[in-house]
């Protein structure tokens, strides 16, 4: 199964940290982001890594080379940062197959496995990680409803009125069939191409998608005391 590690973003919040390098450059416990990212696809099966560069794509490329861990490494470019459908498309012609999609600015200390097994079991046309926050946080991610059976009914894309507080993490396993879905997007209020809203389209036309509840923790690395944060807990 091949990652997709999305690596295009600029990460204006995380100055002064990105002055002069790409966000997934950025080290935590003295290891780029996307170190971390790349070590747990590996770990996960990983058969390829496909990264999105954009922003300063020239340090991660010249940092990587072609192969880590003797793992074959594919870059796609990312000429604007047009959201995440918009990231995924980039990626299409290297796709043929079910494949992990990771973020590449979150550290995971989590059930990653669950989500590519749940995968593997061909029941479900895409997988993800979530987890509860507090109400007044909720908004700030894709917040997600599921059924009684696990599978997300209704996705929306950092909404005022919360209908949950279960939100979307950074890990997902998909089917191509999203690249369908990425297509048919269109830009949100933010004037993004919204990962949520292909998810939604997949969930309109019938598709399943199961959320798996996290066990354990991730940090979404976005400022610089998430930084902070994630080396104090990397080390205990």
């Amino acid at each position: 199964m091949k990652a997709v590690v999305l690596a295009a973003g600029e990460g204006t919040r995380l100055r002064p940290l990105t002055e002069d390098k790409p966000k997934g450059m950025v080290e935590v416990n003295d290891k780029p982001l996307l170190t971390h990212c790349f070590e747990q696809m590996v770990d996960l099966g990983a058969d390829e890594l496909v990264v999105v560069v954009g922003y300063l794509k020239e340090k991660i490329i010249e940092y990587y080379g072609d192969e880590f861990d003797g793992v074959p490494i594919t870059y796609a470019h990312q000429r604007e940062q047009k959201g995440l459908a918009h990231a995924l498309l980039t990626v299409e012609e290297h796709i043929d197959d079910d494949f992990m999609l990771i973020l590449g600015d979150n550290i995971f200390q989590a059930n990653l496995e669950d989500v590519v097994r749940r995968q593997k079991e061909d029941r479900a046309d895409a997988a993800f990680l979530v987890e509860e926050v507090d109400w007044e946080e909720a908004s700030r991610y894709g917040v997600c409803d599921t059924n009684q059976y696990g599978e997300v009914t209704d996705v929306v894309e950092k909404p005022d009125d919360p209908p949950s507080n279960l939100v979307m993490t950074g890990f997902y396993t998909f089917s191509p069939a999203i690249f369908y879905a990425c297509h048919l997007v269109q830009p949100s209020n933010r004037g993004e191409y919204e990962i949520s809203e292909a998810i939604d389209l997949l969930i309109q036309s019938g598709r399943t998608i199961d959320a798996i509840g996290i066990d354990g923790w991730r940090i979404d690395v976005g400022y610089p005391e998430d930084r902070d944060e994630a080396e104090a807990r990397l080390s205990t």
